[in-house]
């Protein structure tokens, strides 16, 4: 199966959290916060979405920092997705 956004959503998997910090601390799984990071994995077209122009600023395989509270999880095929609108999407990272 395959997830298709429509309008301006854009499918996220989210990249996985460092399990030990820089300085060698293994964090207890109970005490990690899911990151804000991830991949986008599909984009929706854009066009008018609510009255308004929506020009895709993203794409496959850019890496994003995403609104922490925002979209929807969704579960496929053993794999995790987070399906948001682009204005959750606060930055792209670039190296």
């Amino acid at each position: 199966m395959k997830l298709v956004p429509l309008g301006d959503r854009v499918v996220l998997k989210q990249l996985v959290a460092e399990e030990t910090t820089k300085s060698g601390i293994v964090l207890p799984g109970q005490n990690k916060e899911k990151p804000q990071q991830a991949e986008v994995i599909a984009v929706g077209p854009g066009g008018v979405v609510d009255g308004k122009e929506v020009k895709m600023e993203v794409k496959k395989g850019d890496q994003v920092i995403f609104s922490k509270y925002s979209g929807t999880e969704v579960k496929l095929d053993e794999d995790e997705y987070i399906v948001v609108r682009q204005s959750d999407i606060v930055a792209i990272i670039e190296d």
